[in-house]
């Protein structure tokens, strides 16, 4: 087994690329430091470094150990944090996957009252795709995340946040379909689309669509660059409202007729262990959660 001394060991030499500066920086002599590397190689079976005169370079493998020395590393650091948080007095740090939706807004309204009261919590968020997220939960590295679906699988706890978001078309300004306060789903059909990959990925709902195939004439993860796709005419982005402004750019967001839209949910693995403050922080969403579906259960055009 890899002692975390040599996993230390091995990130300082990946970020000086250099056997003396690193030592330097680890107060441990240069040929210490050449041996415990070459130990290291021999212990793996494979070469991470190549040697220069005055620098080394990571080899394919050693780039490979180097990702998954500093997630094994973050996550003794979040353990320890963890261990070491008095209940009583909140400290640590909260890690949350997050996916494109404007139900973040709510979320940071939770993540600001939650830090005025516990000012020695830190919010880590990440934003990626759903499969980014849940492949960052699956590692430990996320304590939750927050996604559209839920992607149903059986290993993860879906607390439902009674929210949704609500698909439509952005298209170029001067085109004629901005003329129209909606776009009807059928037209879809006739247009070069541009789509997020997950929608590829079994996370959302193809079928809306019917049988006829759409257009699809490229693809994104995250919503921003796509927006440069629209602009110069490659093609029409299927994305949800109010996640781009189109202030100021050639940009016009119309929301699809019949009303296209997917609920939000809270993902966690199933018999999660949290720090204290990730079980605080959590419980504030349940209620947050109970808040919105007793809202929505008064008044159902609200979800």
């Amino acid at each position: 087994m890899i002692e975390t001394r040599l996993l230390h060991y091995f990130l300082a030499v990946a970020r000086e690329q250099n056997i003396t500066k690193a030592a330097q920086t680890l107060f441990i002599s240069q040929s210490t430091l050449s041996k415990q590397m070459m130990d290291l190689e021999k212990q793996l079976g494979t070469q991470l470094f190549i040697r220069g005169k005055r620098k080394v370079t990571l080899t394919e493998d050693g780039v490979f150990f180097r990702s998954r020395a500093r997630e094994i590393m973050k996550l003794l650091e979040n353990t320890e944090t963890a261990l070491h948080t008095d209940t009583k007095n909140l400290n640590g740090d909260i890690f949350i996957g997050c996916g494109e939706t404007v139900a973040m807004d709510s979320i940071a309204g939770l993540m600001a009252e939650f830090h005025q009261q516990y000012p020695d919590v830190k919010f880590h968020t990440y934003s990626g795709d759903a499969d980014a997220v849940i492949e960052r939960i699956d590692k430990g590295l996320c304590d939750m995340g927050l996604l559209l679906g839920p992607v149903r699988q059986e290993k993860y706890d879906y607390l439902n946040l009674h929210q949704k978001d609500i698909y439509g078309l952005l298209m170029p300004a001067d085109c004629r379909l901005a003329a129209q306060d909606t776009i009807n789903i059928d037209q879809l059909k006739s247009l070069p689309m541009i789509l997020a990959d997950q929608t590829f990925y079994g996370h959302q709902d193809l079928d809306w669509f019917g049988e006829d195939a759409l257009n699809v004439v490229a693809t994104y993860n995250l919503i921003y660059n796509a927006t440069f796709l629209v602009e110069h005419g490659i093609g029409y982005a299927l994305c949800f409202d109010r996640l781009v402004n189109t202030n100021g750019r050639r940009l016009i967001f119309r929301p699809i007729s019949p009303e296209l839209s997917v609920g939000l949910y809270i993902v966690t693995k199933k018999y999660q262990v949290f720090s204290p403050a990730a079980r605080e922080f959590y419980e504030r969403l349940k209620e947050s959660s109970r808040q919105a579906r007793a809202n929505s259960l008064s008044d159902p055009s609200a979800i």
